[in-house]
């Protein structure tokens, strides 16, 4: 047998080993990282872009401590019903959430909670419940390991031997690196499906979560039409996107509503 496919079988029984079960949706992903190590990378990367001079972190405002207020009531939301169902054991956090002085319209949280959201995004959140929308869309994100899946899948497509180790095999350097890169600039086009994938899920996630937390998941829609209405006339085809189109985000979340009201209560 050659040495290609010694590899390529290698990489299989690890794939088929290192499953892990989102919770909520139970979609099955590949995770070959350890939770450890990510959320060390990712708090490390965090540490080094609000200490960064070009980094403008926000304090002491209204619209800081709506972040603050907003982002502590989801993380209670979230981390009490990890904890009634039987997944805290899985999850290690320290939630932070930071308000950075930006005209892009973005938000993103990091694995093991750390958040920022750019000020740009402010004037489409609106209030305490858009806002929700933003921060339990991008908690969903970390609490279904998106990120730990996407550098798996990185590995597994670069066949590097981290793919067939444990991560302990692999240098805390790397990590950070494709953390950032994560949270940067875009990754391959062959990975780009799986980003697809992983918004939507994150939709979903975010929009149970915002519920727990006493937001009406409504509002979402609201907010994603003043997002799509921000940015009219996007040529890019679906396909080459790492976002679902405008249209496709927005049905998907009507159709998810009546799921996530079981979960709202005011």
């Amino acid at each position: 047998m050659k040495i290609p496919t010694l590899l390529s079988l290698a990489i299989l029984a690890v794939a088929l080993s290192s499953c892990s079960t989102v919770p909520l949706t139970g979609r099955s992903q590949l995770n070959v990282v350890s939770d450890a190590e990510i959320n060390q990378s990712a708090a490390t990367s965090y540490r080094t872009l609000l200490s960064d001079p070009k980094t403008k972190v926000i304090a002491n405002t209204a619209d800081a401590q709506r972040v603050q207020r907003v982002g502590s009531r989801l993380a209670r939301a979230v981390q009490n019903y990890l904890q009634q169902n039987g997944y805290a054991n899985q999850y290690n956090f320290d939630w932070q959430f930071n308000l950075i002085q930006s005209g892009e319209i973005n938000a993103w949280c990091m694995p093991g909670g750390k958040v920022a959201v750019y000020s740009g995004i402010l004037p489409y959140s609106r209030d305490d419940a858009g806002l929700a929308t933003v921060l339990g869309h991008e908690i969903g994100h970390a609490i279904a390991h998106h990120s730990a899946e996407r550098i798996s899948q990185q590995y597994v497509a670069q066949g590097i031997g981290a793919a067939i180790g444990t991560a302990a095999n692999v240098s805390n350097n790397r990590t950070v690196g494709i953390v950032n890169s994560l949270y940067g600039v875009g990754g391959q086009l062959v990975l780009l499906k799986y980003s697809r994938n992983q918004e939507s899920e994150a939709d979903r996630l975010g929009l149970t979560f915002m519920a727990l937390a006493g937001y009406d998941p409504h509002i979402a829609v609201g907010f994603w039409q003043r997002m799509a209405a921000a940015n009219p006339g996007n040529g890019t085809p679906e396909f080459l996107s790492t976002h679902p189109a405008d249209a496709t985000r927005i049905a998907a979340i009507q159709n998810e509503l009546p799921e996530a009201m079981k979960y709202y209560h005011p």
